[in-house]
């Protein structure tokens, strides 16, 4: 079966033109974010979007019948590989997380009613949004341990719980919330999700988490990671997404596409690293020559080349396979790429910030910025040990051991399984003659 990641000369057209927004008019405005907040930012940034629109570029994970584009998963993959440079790309092009995801929820399990009241004004930009699954208490790495209830009262649901890291919670103008609504199912059917509108009585947004990436805590950032009590929110029957205990199931169908796009965005940020460090290494002189006559730099480039590569194609193969095959054919290529993509990025920008010395290590560059966001990678959207076991075991899926425990490759009874064919085939020929 072969690959074919190629794209028609109007979509490389369509890329040419991202990449100058991004070099001529996004990237400059990012050394402005801390002074405009995000009022000011969405201001700046509205005459982008509707450059954007205009080149049907807009929210183009999303069918056309729903506002977006229809592309299939290479197309969205190539897009992020250029948007992953900054950080407020993906808001120009209506794709960032997660009111991406949460639109694709909408578009997967939301009523015409839901659709109408939350998607459209969501990619309209009229609205923000929050997903909120994860907990202080349980593992996030394992969602069927959640222990956020929904319980069922009258006409309604009624939800109590704990969450944090629900991105955008403090600025969200609803936000889908993951709840238990009938602990004795099986694991993977207990939970539900529902849409909350944030001005629900009950809904609490506590704080925003204080992160490496935020390491001071203040409400109403974008890229916040709010801590969330939700304390007798009654919400009505039609909040329900999907049927009942179908949670997982969404939640699964949200996440392995955004998988991939994180991880082609990740290659976005490398490349910028990567870049940022070959420039490094031509002007910046020691020992007697420029930094990129020493044999350790060299090595740097050559490795960092070699992985991003990797990175780039095993990720477009899992944009392919999930493009022919469906998103649970591609299981298995998604885990590899979330784990070997986050190791990449971090490897490639921690060389980055090595070469650069002090300068790296400053605010004067974005690779500290970098440092810190290859950092999370590793965490959110499941651990990397979550993603290794994942492939571990899908991998030997495939195997089986010996009957008597006998390696297949064990040479001394190979010998004598070839000298018994041996003297069959000669027993063959004598016979003939």
């Amino acid at each position: 079966m072969s690959w074919d990641f190629s794209t028609e000369p109007e979509f490389e057209a369509k890329l040419e033109w991202m990449r100058a927004l991004m070099r001529d008019q996004i990237l400059p405005l990012e050394t402005l974010v801390d002074e405009l907040g995000w009022e000011g930012l969405r201001r700046a940034i509205a005459p982008l979007q509707d450059k954007v629109r205009e080149q049907g570029l807009w929210a183009a994970h999303l069918e056309p019948e729903l506002g977006g584009q229809g592309f299939g998963q290479v197309k969205l993959g190539l897009m992020h590989e250029v948007l992953g440079a900054s950080h407020i790309a993906p808001l120009v092009f209506g794709n960032a997380a997660p009111d991406s995801g949460n639109s694709e929820i909408l578009a997967l399990a939301g009523t015409p009613e839901q659709k109408e009241r939350y998607l459209h004004p969501l990619l309209a930009g009229d609205l923000k949004s929050a997903f909120s699954m994860t907990e202080p208490e349980t593992a996030g790495s394992d969602p069927t341990l959640l222990r956020t209830r929904a319980v069922r009262d009258r006409d309604g649901w009624v939800i109590n719980g704990h969450k944090w890291f629900s991105t955008n919670g403090s600025i969200a103008d609803f936000l889908i919330v993951m709840a238990v609504t009938d602990p004795e199912a099986r694991p993977h059917h207990r939970a539900s999700m529902f849409v909350v509108d944030a001005s629900t009585p009950g809904v609490k947004v506590v704080r925003d988490v204080a992160t490496m990436a935020h390491p001071y805590e203040s409400f109403g950032h974008y890229g916040n990671h709010a801590e969330i009590r939700y304390e007798d929110v009654r919400v009505p029957a039609d909040a329900l997404l999907g049927g009942e205990g179908a949670g997982f199931m969404i939640a699964q169908q949200r996440l392995y596409p955004g998988r991939i796009h994180h991880c082609m965005r990740w290659l976005g940020v490398a490349r910028r690293a990567f870049d940022m460090m070959c420039e490094r290494a031509l002007y910046r002189h020691a020992h007697g020559s420029p930094l990129a006559g020493h044999g350790t730099v060299q090595n740097w480039v050559a490795d960092s080349e070699a992985e991003m590569s990797a990175a780039r194609l095993m990720t477009l193969h899992a944009a392919w396979k999930m493009d022919t095959q469906g998103v649970l054919a591609a299981r298995r290529e998604i885990a590899l790429i979330k784990f070997f993509g986050a190791k990449v990025l971090h490897d490639v920008v921690d060389r980055a910030v090595q070469v650069h010395g002090g300068l790296g290590y400053s605010t004067d560059l974005p690779l500290e910025s970098m440092y810190r966001y290859a950092r999370a990678a590793r965490i959110y959207d499941g651990p990397d040990e979550v993603h290794r076991a994942s492939v571990a075991r899908q991998v030997l899926r495939g195997y089986q051991a010996p009957a008597d425990e006998v390696p297949t490759e064990f040479i001394p009874a190979r010998r004598e399984a070839a000298r018994r064919q041996f003297a069959a085939l000669l027993d063959s020929i004598t016979a003939n003659d």
